[in-house]
């Protein structure tokens, strides 16, 4: 679920669409917080229709997100090694890991010490 919703962000991001909507977990919510704090997204309201969708709006920063799979196990001395391979360079972008505490940036992992498995990256 969470590779479709980042697909379909990233579609809308490449055609230059203000908004698009997305089908609504806890996960893809937890996930769009830390991309709206994160400063990737704009806002995002979640519509309690029976489908339960997710209405995101855009801001046309992003140009590259996809889920990890597999999810790997993370150590909080392990970051580097997956930020040389996941994203273009140092300090450009962000790996979305869920911790013990929820689920948050790497970078936010690393300040609390913190260990996790990887769910996706963006930049």
């Amino acid at each position: 679920m969470l590779s479709d919703v980042l697909t379909i962000i990233r579609n809308a991001e490449s055609v230059g669409k203000a908004w698009c909507a997305v089908p609504s977990s806890k996960l893809v919510k937890d996930v769009l917080k830390i991309m709206k704090l994160n400063d990737y997204i704009k806002k995002f309201a979640i519509d309690d229709n029976k489908y339960g969708e997710i209405k995101i709006e855009l801001k046309g920063k992003i140009n590259n997100c996809k889920a990890i799979k597999p999810r790997f196990s993370v150590k909080k001395d392990e970051y580097e090694k997956f930020e040389k391979r996941f994203l273009p360079s140092k300090d450009f972008g962000i790996l979305i890991v869920s911790t013990s505490e929820g689920i948050m940036s790497h970078k936010r992992a690393k300040e609390k010490k913190l260990g996790g498995k990887l769910l996706a990256f963006i930049y």
